[in-house]
């Protein structure tokens, strides 16, 4: 891996399938797998990062903020502190059987935060936005 952290990389969980760009920084307890992040971005801590989650080149991501899987998020964006991504407009716990609801019984609805936005600490996004 690629990548930059403080003194507590030993508490930040990176699966060996996340895609590190140059130069990332990566602070405390940091949780990230299956996805994409630029170079030079900067993850503060306590932030988790899903599968097929894409974040560009200089952002910064702000800590105890969640991007969930079908986010897209562009370069040069800044993700203030505790912000929240969905990607589900109906979540359930069980599916029509009354089983617990597993990947097959949905569809995550994408988001695009586009290049050089900014988002507001506190902010919670509504997935199929951009």
């Amino acid at each position: 891996m690629n990548y930059e952290a403080d003194s507590m990389e030993s508490y930040n969980r990176v699966s060996s399938d996340v895609v590190l760009g140059v130069d990332v920084r990566l602070f405390g307890f940091v949780n990230a797998y299956g996805c994409t992040i630029g170079d030079r971005t900067k993850i503060g801590a306590f932030v988790e990062i899903q599968k097929h989650a894409v974040i560009g080149a200089d952002c910064k991501i702000s800590s105890h903020t969640f991007i969930c899987e079908g986010v897209m998020i562009e370069d040069r964006v800044f993700i203030g502190h505790n912000v929240t991504f969905t990607n589900d407009k109906h979540p359930r716990a069980t599916n029509a059987e009354g089983g617990l609801q597993t990947e097959a019984d949905w569809s995550v609805i994408p988001t695009r935060v586009c290049e050089g936005v900014s988002i507001g600490s506190g902010s919670t996004l509504l997935c199929g936005i951009t």
